[in-house]
């Protein structure tokens, strides 16, 4: 029995008793919401969302331009189109690899703006001006940048489809750390997936390119 006497339980006494519902959360912080919209909008102010209808691309194909390995690339993409199939597909650099085209193997790893990202994963409309380099863009003419080198050297290879992607991310480790140990270079490629198994040779490579000096090459 309660203090006012009642054996009902809360739920059930007309007490007018507040109790919060995750349901009744959102309605009441959607009207919230739009009380301070509206209370803008009397003092002059537009809100972001009715300031104006943003701009569409697509269906078709949009024209853009991108910075690949120091040269300016026009080319015409899907607004879906990732940045590997544009490569690939529409500008013929096809060291870039595509393996599960979900971001979990690393394949496709190319720099933009000097990080290292998988390519399948990013919009090529969202590149922008942001440089781009790839696995052909690392190599200084006919001669190979010292972590190719050193990846041919030490056997570093198997079936060479995670190949580029691997090199991109070991290339790019040692322009960060001239002199990594082999917890660096682990922790590198560790989103860099082998299916061969050539982990141990690829470390070896990694360690002796950056002896070589490679972290001196210049980013494309």
């Amino acid at each position: 029995m309660s203090d006012d006497g009642s054996t009902k339980p809360p739920a059930e006494r007309g007490s007018r008793r507040f109790t919060l519902t995750r349901r009744g959360f959102l309605a009441g912080t959607g009207v919230t919401v739009a009380a301070v919209t509206l209370d803008g909008c009397k003092h002059g102010e537009v809100p972001t969302s009715v300031a104006g209808p943003a701009e569409v691309l697509g269906p078709g194909r949009v024209p853009i331009t991108l910075k690949i390995n120091g040269a300016q690339k026009r080319v015409a993409v899907e607004p879906r189109a990732s940045l590997a199939e544009a490569l690939r597909l529409d500008l013929d650099l096809t060291g870039t690899k595509i393996g599960c085209d979900r971001g979990a193997c690393s394949a496709c790893t190319v720099w933009l703006d000097g990080t290292p990202v998988t390519a399948c994963m990013t919009f090529a409309l969202d590149v922008g001006d942001r440089p781009i380099t790839t696995i052909e863009g690392i190599a200084s003419g006919d001669r190979l940048h010292p972590v190719q080198e050193a990846f041919i050297e030490h056997d570093a290879m198997q079936c060479g489809f995670c190949t580029p992607g691997m090199i991109m991310s070991c290339a790019a480790l040692l322009r960060r750390n001239p002199s990594p140990s082999l917890d660096d270079v682990r922790a590198a490629t560790s989103g860099n997936l082998c299916r061969c198994g050539t982990y141990p040779n690829v470390f070896e490579a990694t360690l002796a390119a950056a002896r070589s000096g490679a972290s001196a090459k210049k980013e494309g």
